[in-house]
């Protein structure tokens, strides 16, 4: 059996980027049983109402939906089980300190396969204001806006008119 490559995307949590601004990235790994690995395999998590909750120096992900396995038995493992994150001390630390401050938090962002292990992105983020939000939509929205305009004009420069 040749050996998996690349990054292979289980689940994404996109709105942690609407809710939170992104202040710094980690990829952690997971401590999985293996009726949970199968069921990711699949394609199946959600990350909605994630969150990671660092204690005792440890880090645990919470409430990460991996359904169970649907060919599993009596091994099979319970839906939104806290699972251990893998990384090093030092991170640990900085995300413990950083998380300590008033309005910031430690959010999954994506759930995915990387050379054939199990790998969490992390992010701590600060909670946005219902005004950064409308602001961030406007934004975005604004650029897609000029993207087509863009387009277009060059489409209209391309192809003569049509009369």
């Amino acid at each position: 059996m040749a050996k998996e490559k690349g990054r292979k995307l289980i689940a994404q949590n996109k709105k942690a980027r609407h809710d939170y601004h992104i202040l710094d990235t980690y990829e952690a790994g997971l401590v999985l049983t293996g009726t949970e690995v199968k069921s990711l395999r699949q394609g199946r998590a959600s990350l909605v109402d994630g969150f990671v909750q660092l204690d005792g120096g440890e880090a645990w992900l919470h409430n990460v939906h991996v359904p169970e396995y649907s060919q599993g038995t009596w091994t099979n493992h319970s839906a939104r089980r806290k699972r251990k994150l893998l990384l090093h001390r030092a991170e640990i630390e900085k995300l413990d300190s950083k998380s300590q401050e008033t309005g910031h938090t430690v959010v999954p962002l994506a759930l995915y396969f990387r050379d054939g292990r199990a790998k969490v992105e992390i992010a701590l983020a600060k909670g946005k204001k219902e005004y950064d939000k409308r602001q961030t939509l406007r934004e975005k929205q604004d650029r897609r806006e000029a993207d087509r305009a863009i387009s277009a004009a060059r489409r209209r420069g391309r192809a003569p008119a049509a009369r």
